[in-house]
């Protein structure tokens, strides 16, 4: 690892006089983001995805976030990277299409439920008040919740990739602070953010606290159990629901989500 100073000359050479050496050092210091981000995207692999698959994707994710950083965002390099690296991952798999229609199907199912229970309720429904909508056991509920997670790439970057509707993708870095943005782009940034903050203020206590360790704090599943006293499994099952109900919340304000 480099020291920052030296990562502050690599970066001056390359941003104000093009240093391709510079640039590839750059890369090759932050290339250890691609094998954390990969690991976090998906907790099994589909048997025609190899994990070099998800690295090599990952990497092309890592080289945009080299050759777009801009210093006056605002905002450290490695959140903005690991933003894009991600974003390049979920991709990567979209394009091979290996979620079966049924766990897209479930998913689609679990998130109107959600959302209607919610409507009728006032307040978020527990896991019996789903499963009992459902009609099926609590067990039966989280063997789907469980399918879901495994079968569909379930991260709050599911909810922005794809989420205009037509075939465009827009990643959490996409909505990062731009100080270089006009004031219409400023006003739908600041939009897309309160409506994201929304929709996880809706969610349930722990829920909304999976989601904050672990997309905020940078926590992995098995330290979030261990702060939770739960199973590495079950908070799994927090985040893939946590998930499931945002992208139910936020269907009516997808077009906020689209690529201009």
């Amino acid at each position: 690892m480099l020291t920052p100073r030296a990562l502050e000359d690599l970066w001056s050479r390359f941003k104000n006089r093009g240093d391709q050496r510079a640039r590839g050092l750059i890369i090759d210091n932050y290339t250890y983001l691609v094998k954390i981000t990969a690991g976090r995207v998906v907790a099994n692999l589909p048997p025609n995805m190899d994990r070099d698959d998800l690295i090599t994707a990952g990497s092309m994710g890592l080289v945009k976030a080299v050759d777009q950083f801009d210093s006056g965002r605002q905002v450290k390099f490695e959140t903005y990277a690991i933003a894009l690296i991600r974003g390049a991952i979920l991709e990567s798999l979209r394009e091979d299409d290996w979620v079966p229609r049924s766990v897209r199907e479930r998913s689609r199912n679990l998130s109107r439920t959600m959302v209607e229970l919610e409507r009728e309720l006032g307040h978020a429904p527990s896991e019996e008040q789903i499963a009992e909508r459902m009609g099926i056991s609590t067990e039966e509920y989280a063997r789907i919740v469980s399918d879901v997670g495994r079968g569909a790439v379930t991260s709050l970057e599911d909810i922005l990739v794809g989420s205009g509707g037509d075939g465009e993708s827009l990643h959490v870095g996409d909505i990062l602070p731009d100080k270089a943005a006009g004031p219409t782009d400023e006003v739908e940034m600041r939009e897309r953010v309160r409506q994201l903050g929304l929709s996880i203020d809706r969610l349930p206590d722990r829920e909304r606290l999976v989601i904050a360790l672990y997309y905020y704090e940078g926590l992995t599943f098995k330290e979030i159990g261990k702060v939770l006293t739960v199973s590495e499994s079950r908070v799994y099952q927090l985040h893939t629901q946590a998930v499931i109900r945002m992208r139910g919340y936020l269907g009516r304000d997808r077009d906020l989500f689209r690529e201009s």
